[in-house]
């Protein structure tokens, strides 16, 4: 999920000089004002609004189908379904479970992917049936990301009832694995597997608003086991315990300075282990989250908080006086790059021309997306949102305003319109 960054007056004037003249430097492409000049494109801008009830619709029914990290299929069963009936070509799932449709243009190039994301992070057995109040949808998942796949649809639907033609195609992807500790898999797989060397730009919807991301934001996740013999409370006494040294662990790492520019962020999540009160534990586990958007910042507080877990064991064998008697396994479960697309890039000047000529706001940003891994492999990506406003994602508060979302869809459509062209 992303978070937006970059805001106020600096972020206007930057969206508003990036949005002027921008189909001359583009090689004579059409810029968005031009393609709003298409009758076709004209006509599926105007109905994206006129069906955001159906829009909003397809939303709530998506985020009523559980979805956790690694527990997709029935949800995209769903997207397959879907994808199927509106008439998108090739219709298939991949072998980590990515929905594909495609929706071919006069050429395979450019050849644009245009995704949202299938998982949420809430665990098996997580309430998701949605609750209205007047506008404001209630339920976990309902912004992140069971918006994107509702414009995503809304897209597709639209452009085919318009007869939208383009000189390059499109492939609609419903991916998994963008939470937590799916790490990308979806995402990944599309550019290592799937999709390999075919894919020439690349467009993520998550989240909320009106909104381009250019910025990578990335990540380093483990799962670090402390491990010991254990034995009883009373009658081991003395014996080094796991759960000391991964107290003193988090206890250093709490103590460690980052840079607030760029900003670098580490996080102990979940911790766990033991068998009883009564029992000195035989291993004691933590999963740490750091980011940064700058890869050397990155690895600085990677190297640090390994140093202060290798320090601590030290530390909890030296005191109970038993050397080697604790040891700790570190396993990296999460590597989102960092990286970014150059804001005088056409994929960024198309995002943000896009929401000026229909009258938006669209600021720049940073965040941890699906575009991690092209803006890593050197193609083009953003990632856009979805329109409306979103509040506590990842929280089972979360709720969407829907109050003018299709702001979002229009804004969706006629980029993916803009970067199907040559």
């Amino acid at each position: 999920m992303l978070r937006s960054a970059f805001s106020g007056v600096l972020a206007i004037i930057v969206v508003t000089v990036l949005a002027i003249g921008m189909v001359q430097a583009q090689g004579g492409s059409p810029s968005p004002a031009d393609l709003l000049k298409d009758p076709a494109v004209k006509a599926a801008i105007d109905a994206v609004k006129a069906t955001e009830a159906q829009t909003v619709a397809d939303q709530i029914r998506f985020c009523e189908i559980p979805a956790p990290e690694f527990k997709e299929e029935v949800r995209g069963k769903e997207l397959q379904r879907v994808f199927t009936q509106l008439g998108l070509q090739n219709v298939r799932v991949d072998k980590v479970g990515n929905v594909l449709g495609d929706y071919p243009g006069a050429a395979a190039h450019p050849h644009l992917v245009l995704a949202a994301h299938l998982d949420t992070v809430f665990p098996e057995g997580t309430d998701v049936k949605v609750k209205r109040e007047g506008n404001i949808l209630k339920a976990p998942g309902i912004g992140d990301d069971c918006r994107g796949l509702g414009v995503m649809v809304a897209i597709v639907r639209e452009m085919k009832k318009a007869n939208v033609k383009t000189p390059g195609s499109i492939t609609f992807v419903a991916n998994v694995g963008e939470e937590g500790l799916g790490d990308l898999r979806g995402v990944k797989e599309l550019f290592n597997t799937t999709l390999k060397g075919q894919i020439d730009r690349f467009v993520s919807i998550d989240g909320t608003g009106v909104h381009v991301t250019n910025v990578a934001v990335g990540s380093h996740r483990y799962r670090v086991t402390f491990k010991g013999p254990g034995g009883h409370s009373f009658g081991a006494f003395g014996m080094a315990n796991p759960m000391g040294a991964m107290g003193r662990a988090i206890a250093k790492i709490q103590e460690l300075q980052v840079p607030k520019q760029p900003k670098t962020t580490f996080n102990v999540g979940r911790i766990g282990g033991g068998t009883s009160v009564n029992s000195i534990p035989f291993d004691g586990w933590m999963e740490l989250d750091m980011r940064s958007s700058d890869p050397a910042s990155l690895a600085a507080i990677d190297a640090n908080i390994m140093k202060a877990i290798d320090a601590s064991v030290a530390e909890e064998n030296a005191r109970w006086g038993k050397p080697g008697i604790i040891t700790v396994v570190k396993e990296l479960v999460g590597d989102r790059p960092a990286g970014s697309t150059p804001e005088n890039s056409s994929i960024v000047r198309n995002g943000l021309a896009a929401a000026t000529v229909l009258g938006f706001t669209s600021n720049l940003g940073e965040g941890s997306t699906d575009s991690n891994t092209p803006m890593a492999l050197g193609v083009p990506a953003i990632t856009i949102g979805g329109g409306g406003r979103g509040r506590d994602a990842h929280a089972l508060t979360e709720s969407f305003d829907v109050t003018d979302a299709w702001q979002g869809t229009q804004h969706a459509l006629l980029l993916t319109v803009a970067l199907a062209q040559k």
